[in-house]
């Protein structure tokens, strides 16, 4: 592969990547080659030092996946990362994927939870509140005072437990950017 071909198959394979990293990642390039040829190699013994130019372009392309999502935080931006480091193999498929689904999934129930006890709250508050005026009210036996309570913990509880769990997502997103960038770099090793 020569000069030419090498720069045509690396540029064609930054697609996606911002006009301006495009024109630095082939500028650093072409002035690799500038200095082999300084040094007497040849185009071709260049190209070979370099690697597969599609390779290159790949990890390129996750580089600045994660730097948008790191800089732009949103679950667009992180999933679109996660999917770029996905693509450099079938080990990042396993090792990327599978946990964070698994910090997803644990992250949403405890959303679901935590509502679920606002919820609960809500109605055990305002249950205990609107039962006398209410014909064929079930009574459970609890004093109205504790239902009262009950209400209120329940609700203080689920707030709490929203509170942490928008931390715990704020934790996940920070936690794979790092995961993924000390992905990427063990891989180019």
């Amino acid at each position: 592969m020569n000069r030419d071909e090498f720069i045509q198959t690396l540029n064609q394979g930054l697609h996606g990547i911002p006009e301006y990293e495009i024109n630095d990642i082939l500028y650093d390039y072409e002035e690799h080659f500038e200095i082999g040829l300084s040094k007497g190699k040849t185009e071709k013994e260049i190209a070979k030092e370099l690697g597969d130019p599609k390779s290159i372009a790949k990890s390129y392309r996750v580089f600045s996946k994660i730097s948008e999502a790191e800089n732009n935080p949103s679950p667009k931006n992180l999933f679109k990362a996660i999917l770029a480091a996905m693509a450099l193999g079938f080990f990042n498929l396993v090792i990327v994927l599978g946990p964070f689904l698994l910090m997803v999934g644990l992250i949403f129930g405890l959303y679901v939870v935590s509502v679920s006890f606002i919820v609960g709250g809500i109605g055990s508050f305002f249950g205990t509140i609107v039962s006398p005026f209410i014909p064929y009210t079930i009574n459970i036996g609890f004093r109205p005072i504790t239902s009262i309570s009950m209400g209120i913990g329940l609700i203080a509880l689920g707030l709490l437990m929203l509170i942490g769990s928008f931390y715990l997502s704020k934790l996940l997103y920070q936690g794979t950017i790092r995961y993924l960038k000390w992905n990427i770099n063990i891989i180019k090793k």
